[in-house]
């Protein structure tokens, strides 16, 4: 094995692990969001309509985090 061989492959298995931590932040993201409208719904019924709104645009932003944490590696290894 050449050194070329070994770094593409420590580099595979480091990529693997950072798609992981990618998805992490979002995923707890998504579990406070939820929570939370669910916390408030519960304290304030009647204004369950604008928490929900406010909860899709929340799940809006978290979606393209992780798309982005997860689609980055993609672009800066074709440069």
């Amino acid at each position: 094995m050449d050194a070329t061989t070994v770094l593409a492959a420590i580099e595979g298995n480091i990529a693997t692990v950072g798609y992981g931590l990618a998805a992490i932040g979002p995923a707890i993201g998504l579990g406070i969001l939820f929570g939370k409208v669910i916390e408030s719904t519960a304290r304030q019924p009647e204004l369950a309509g604008q928490f929900q709104q406010t909860m899709w645009i929340g799940l809006a932003f978290i979606g393209i985090l992780a798309l982005i944490g997860i689609v980055t590696p993609f672009i800066f290894a074709a440069v």
